[in-house]
């Protein structure tokens, strides 16, 4: 029970089959994306959008791997995205 008294999902909350898709590609994109590894990662993110399409975490490093795969970051790039437009 919450404190409330109102009754909560749980810790064992279910998950469709298609969110455990998204979150695995998504993880798995973001493992890529941060070992610089830009065409895995794009690959893990578009997976991620053919699951579940309009998916904005996913739509977003996907955008930002195809940038870096361009334009690679620096040597010493810690994962930070660094906006250049509002």
């Amino acid at each position: 029970m919450l404190p409330d008294n109102r009754k909560g999902a749980g810790a064992h909350q279910m998950m469709t089959k298609d969110k455990e898709d998204l979150l695995k590609h998504y993880n798995l994109g973001l493992a890529a994306y941060k070992r610089r590894n830009w065409d895995e990662a794009i690959g893990h993110f578009q997976k991620a959008l053919d699951v579940v399409p309009g998916d904005g975490p996913s739509e977003e490093y996907l955008k930002r791997c195809v940038t870096y795969r361009e334009t690679p970051p620096g040597e010493g790039w810690d994962g930070v995205f660094v906006m250049t437009t509002k």
